[in-house]
């Protein structure tokens, strides 16, 4: 199909949302350019290699309940470059490792009877006279759970996770994330899991098994890559936006610079995967001032990964373990070679990566490569999760910008800065930082396929994806309400860019 002459969309960002957007758009015969300011593609949901060693930004499973998105991932990827993965994850807690989700005897004996019995007690407590407004994290889970619950699983590893207190969350994010969680339903499936799934009841957050790519999410990303520039889309790696000139309700071109070189790009449409913040900093000329005040109130958590290579066959069973001790600043440990075995070349040995939260310029930003591998193998050893002496080498992969922060002023800037961006027409926002919203890989691919229709005529409300506090491993189709929104998206297209042999 030739592509349509009056029609040429600029995409920022080479992520899941803009390489998604620019492999729709190749399907309805529209050109486009991707500008990325990284050397490689994918985003968070790339994958690093490192002499061999495959690892993972944070860990992707590939589950999602958007036929649609499922559908791209088939296609891209064929069943032998998907792994079906079990899950087996674990939080560790006062000096003992719990299994999440819970396991009845496990929590019993790992808590205490008598802690246990307390918690049962605050869990009644706050169902009798749950705490309205329910305007915070803390709420909304204490409200869920019980205070000693909360203080128990949920406080320390938030704040880590955040860098702020829990009181300073909203609600919201508590309802994008756990949404249909509560101390009831966790022990349901702890005590009647498997006839639960049967009767396709399981908890959203507590899936057992999810498909992974065999050398991660970049393969999906990279081979997506590979389809479009085949199709005559351009990526322009190594590339910044400097400015987005507007006029007239609508963006007129991009001011981009590679490696020094400053040139001007330009389209008919703009779908924007950037941080908003930035976005509005780069729009020339400038916003009005309570709207680039707005955008510089939107706050983002930064993001570091510590891969560290141990000289030893198999460390620990987990897929992943989250951290919840105060005295750690480690807050999670992905064991790749568990997410697939193809992430490491010698069987022999162990990749794992040693997830720390931080902000951009912090102490933990700024401490060197070598400081941070250290840092990570004392961690690990005090965990006894491995041997000082067995780390053989390691890698440092920081991320900034990896989380839209969800704080008490967030909900009025935010409103603030839309209302200011709806009014260019031809401007689509999406994806996690595109739209300062906690969209995982899916939401954001879901995002860029409606704004894909959009473009071609469509009138879908991208804001809905993610909304009405909805979470991405609820295991339920699409149907009823929702069923209208994504009916497009179901449809057959005309042309699928396909690997080629």
């Amino acid at each position: 199909m030739p592509y349509e002459s009056e029609k040429k969309v600029l995409i920022i960002g080479a992520g899941p949302a803009g390489l998604t957007a620019a492999y729709e758009l190749c399907k309805a015969g529209i050109r486009s350019i991707v500008v990325e300011r990284d050397r490689v593609v994918g985003g968070l949901a790339r994958t690093v290699d490192y002499k061999g060693y495959h690892f993972d930004i944070g860990g992707h499973r590939f589950f999602t309940k958007v036929k649609a998105v499922d559908d791209m991932w088939r296609r891209v990827l064929s069943d032998g470059q998907f792994l079906r993965r079990s899950r087996l994850s674990r939080i560790y807690f006062n000096k003992r490792f719990f299994h999440y989700p819970l396991r009845a005897v496990n929590a019993f004996f790992g808590l205490g009877p008598w802690n246990s019995f307390l918690i049962l007690l605050s869990y009644i407590q706050a169902q009798i006279a749950p705490e309205k407004p329910e305007e915070t994290f803390e709420q909304w889970v204490s409200n869920r759970f019980g205070k000693r619950l909360y203080r128990t699983f949920f406080k320390t590893y938030t704040e880590k996770v955040w860098g702020i207190p829990c009181n300073e969350i909203t609600a919201e994010w508590a309802a994008q994330r756990i949404k249909g969680l509560s101390l009831l339903t966790a022990v349901k499936n702890a005590l009647i899991h498997s006839q639960a799934k049967r009767k396709g009841e399981i908890i959203k957050t507590l899936i057992d098994s999810f498909d992974y790519p065999a050398k991660g999410p970049g393969m999906m990303w990279e081979t997506v890559r590979d389809l479009v520039v085949r199709e005559g889309t351009k990526i322009l790696l190594e590339t910044s936006v400097d400015r987005i000139f507007w006029s007239k309700g609508r963006v007129t071109s991009l001011e981009v610079a590679t490696h020094g070189e400053v040139g001007i790009v330009e389209g008919t449409h703009v779908i924007s995967s950037m941080p908003m913040r930035e976005l509005v900093q780069k729009l020339y000329p400038p916003p009005p001032a309570v709207v680039v005040a707005a955008a510089e109130s939107l706050n983002y958590r930064d993001f570091l990964t510590v891969a560290l290579i141990i000289d030893k066959p198999d460390l620990f069973p987990d897929n992943w373990i989250y951290i919840h001790d105060p005295e750690m600043k480690v807050g999670r440990i992905q064991n790749f070679k568990n997410w697939s075995p193809h992430m490491v070349p010698d069987p022999e040995k162990t990749c794992v990566g040693l997830e720390y939260f931080c902000f951009e310029g912090d102490e933990l930003w700024t401490m060197s490569d070598a400081e941070l591998v250290r840092l990570a193998a004392r961690e690990l050893a005090r965990l006894a999760l491995a041997n000082e002496a067995d780390v053989i080498d390691g890698t440092v992969v920081r991320m900034p910008k990896a989380y839209p922060v969800y704080d008490s002023t967030y909900m009025e800037a935010l409103q603030t800065v839309r209302s200011f961006l709806s009014g260019i027409d031809n401007l689509y926002l999406v994806g996690r930082n595109g739209m300062h919203k906690y969209n995982n890989q899916d939401h954001s691919m879901l995002t860029a396929m409606l704004a894909v229709k959009n473009i071609l005529g469509a009138n879908h409300d991208i804001w809905r994806v993610n909304a009405d506090e909805e979470y991405h491993e609820e295991i339920r189709s699409v149907e009823g309400a929702e069923e209208d929104e994504f009916a497009l998206l179901r449809s057959t297209q005309p042309r699928v860019p396909r690997r080629r042999q």
